[in-house]
């Protein structure tokens, strides 16, 4: 089994390349699927958050409040390692199981998504690292179509990441998406060929 960490700075489409590369045939596990998932309420993580944040960070319903938050850890670098000593540990846990299983089934290329990959110094753990990227103007204006949040909100999400230069040097494979979605397309399917036969060897 090859296993390929997929990453990228915010609003590069890393969530876009790992639809591709699962309808080409790999088993993708998203670090950010996992995160929502270990702070629903009744989660060890979410318990912890409310302990250090107080209940100002929950939903009347119990559930996180991600903008309230956000605006918390994104203000404040220490407290933005403090959410992610909560959090990493159950999305870490949580994502050996899958791969676990994944290779248990036999599955050939299990693709972990991880955003904050060389931040956390997990990338000697992959077989292979794939970096999505794109233009600082590019990612910053997907980034406000999708998120409603304001330009400079936006900046210092963006500004609160490695630089991806160091990641681009790091990395087996770029990709890069500043253009349409069929080019995009086009680079994914030549890095998943490539990932293929180096599953095989």
């Amino acid at each position: 089994m090859l296993l390929v960490a997929l990453t990228g700075n915010i609003a590069s489409g890393k969530s876009e390349v790992a639809r591709i590369l699962a309808e080409l045939g790999a088993t993708v596990i998203d670090a950010d699927d996992l995160a929502r998932e270990v702070v629903r309420p009744g989660e060890p993580a979410l318990d912890a958050i409310v302990k250090r944040w107080g209940a100002g960070v929950l939903r009347p319903d119990g559930s996180l409040d991600r903008p309230a938050l956000r605006a918390i850890i994104f203000a404040d670098a220490a407290e933005r390692v403090a959410l992610n000593a909560i959090v990493h540990p159950q999305v870490r846990k949580r994502r050996d199981e899958l791969v676990t299983q994944a290779r248990a089934r036999g599955d050939a290329v299990v693709v972990a998504v991880i955003p904050l990959l060389f931040e956390t110094g997990l990338e000697r753990e992959f077989n292979r690292v794939v970096l999505v990227d794109a233009l600082e103007d590019v990612r910053e204006l997907r980034l406000l179509k999708r998120s409603a949040i304001a330009a400079a909100e936006a900046r210092r999400m963006m500004a609160a990441q490695m630089p991806v230069q160091a990641k681009r040097t790091r990395s087996d494979f770029v990709i890069d998406n500043d253009a349409d979605l069929a080019a995009l397309r086009r680079s994914v399917e030549r890095v998943w060929t490539d990932l293929t036969r180096d599953g095989r060897r």
